[in-house]
């Protein structure tokens, strides 16, 4: 069993930063796919960005390209989300999601593992 927990939202102006961090626990996920989604109110829970156990490939939703970087620390079992140039659409709560695969899933349903959310709120 894997726990996640995110943490590093809050609010901030459009134009800002954030960078959101999401710890494992329970055990390592060195050979574990990765990944980030959100859910605005209303609206389905939609992919960000995803990353292998090995950080060789990631992959991002065209909304974030450019703007969203993913990355790990699997020393840490914590992975990343750096977010620049928020615009006020990014606002939603961020999950990350993890499942023992050796792949890049960028699939809601292909994940196991979900942490309990954090807010992040843009405003303009």
């Amino acid at each position: 069993q894997v726990q996640l927990v995110e943490s590093g939202g809050g609010l901030v102006q459009a134009g800002g930063s954030l960078r959101l961090s999401c710890a494992a626990s329970g055990r390592t996920f060195n050979n574990y796919a990765l990944g980030w989604f959100r859910q605005a109110p209303g609206e389905e829970r939609e992919f960000v960005a995803a990353i292998t156990w090995n950080a060789i490939s990631t992959r991002y939703a065209d909304s974030v390209k450019g703007r969203f970087t993913i990355s790990r620390d699997n020393a840490k079992n914590t992975v990343y989300l750096q977010m620049n140039s928020l615009k006020p659409e990014d606002t939603a709560v961020y999950y990350c999601a993890a499942k023992r695969t050796y792949g890049l899933l960028v699939g809601r349903y292909d994940y196991d593992y979900w942490g309990q959310g954090t807010q992040v709120t843009v405003s303009s």
